[in-house]
């Protein structure tokens, strides 16, 4: 999938924008302030149902306004012709609380219907945190990959949060109800196999491509590297084991311990995590080989990857950008990539160039630059 068009209304600071994109590459340069990442933070909203930057909708609404509107078309070349192209939009009102999504015209309830549409993979400075960060990072990581993969995941994902706040609930309650928390134990139980059936099978997928990317790549400390899919639980023993024996425990603290909400994806150089053992810049290279992994996933499963790389220029130096670049042009996906200073594609990429499109963004409003 490709974002051909994008039009946004009371988006942070954009003037009312209406973009043609290439389904290639996509330069944007401009001033800090000017506008670039809100454009990306933008096209993050069709992809991810959220901003990637702020956790609050309402930082995101233009100052003095109460609603925001973003619209997007996509082109999924992987579809017959009459399908390949889809509208997909949402809009929020925040004097009314009120969430309004579409696709192709239709009302839909679930964000999941509009994000599938469109994956998009963000590399800005938070997203080095997947690897020195908490299990929260990783396991958001691994489920964008699952959500993507397996088109059920979402409703079952919803499933198991259902279970898990209302097994909450009684073990906040002071005095247990056995009899029924036995009960919410028992789907709580079998909604975890699932989830974690699928997260495991995505892993499995996902790890011999990552090993394959450390190795083309040739990083000296790849070969000390190892993954590890963590369920949230020791799986010598069952689950349902787990939390008996772990009532007390559960019930002093008044929610779940254990199960997919703890679930990781443990990473480690020479036995040890990662975050202790590589440096910065290792770590930034290990996140975006990560990416690149995750890209490729996708596309064994006829999926395109929408990459939004946000003022990478600060974050990698020259040899690292190069090989972002050129690894994310082989994986045929869509980038939008933006600086501060005219980007020079010519320094980023070696025979063969792709097609790209160029924007120069000032005050939040966009004109085609050249090259």
């Amino acid at each position: 999938m490709a974002l051909i068009r994008l039009q946004t209304q009371h988006f942070r600071n954009l003037a009312p924008t209406d973009l043609i994109f290439s389904p290639s590459v996509n330069l944007i340069y401009g001033e800090n302030g000017s506008g670039k990442s809100s454009l990306l933070e933008a096209i993050g909203y069709l992809g991810l149902g959220r901003s990637f930057r702020v956790n609050r909708h309402e930082a995101v609404v233009c100052h003095g306004t109460k609603s925001l509107t973003v619209f997007g078309e996509v082109r999924d070349e992987g579809e017959p012709a009459d399908h390949q192209t889809h509208r997909i939009g949402l809009s929020r009102d925040l004097s009314l609380g009120e969430t309004r999504l579409k696709v192709d015209g239709e009302r839909v309830r679930s964000l999941s219907a509009v994000a599938r549409h469109l994956p998009v993979s963000v590399i800005d400075p938070g997203t080095f945190d997947i690897v020195s960060g908490g299990p929260g990072k990783r396991r958001q990581f691994l489920d964008w990959s699952v959500f993507h993969v397996e088109h059920g995941f979402s409703a079952l994902w919803q499933q198991f949060q259902r279970s898990v706040s209302q097994r909450n609930k009684i073990l906040r309650n002071g005095r247990i109800d056995e009899a029924l928390l036995r009960i919410w134990d028992q789907q709580y139980v079998a909604l975890a196999e699932q989830v974690t059936d699928a997260r495991r099978d995505v892993f499995e997928r996902f790890h011999p491509l990552l090993l394959t990317v450390i190795e083309d790549v040739g990083v000296p400390w790849g070969s000390d590297l190892k993954f590890e899919f963590f369920p949230g639980w020791d799986r010598k023993s069952t689950l349902a084991d787990v939390l008996a024996n772990h009532r007390e425990q559960e019930a002093k603290v008044g929610h779940t311990l254990y199960g997919p909400n703890r679930a990781d994806m443990r990473v480690k150089y020479q036995g040890r995590p990662v975050a202790e053992t590589l440096s910065r810049g290792q770590q930034k290279t290990l996140v975006i080989l990560m990416k690149i992994a995750q890209g490729q996933l996708l596309r064994a499963f006829g999926r395109q990857c929408t990459f939004l790389l946000d003022d990478i220029n600060a974050e990698l130096d020259e040899p690292h950008r190069q090989m972002l670049a050129g690894k994310l042009r082989d994986l045929g996906s869509q980038v939008f990539i933006t600086s501060i200073e005219p980007p020079r594609p010519d320094k980023l990429w070696r025979e063969p160039m792709p097609d790209f499109k160029m924007f120069h963004v000032e005050h939040g409003e966009f004109t085609l630059g050249n090259f």
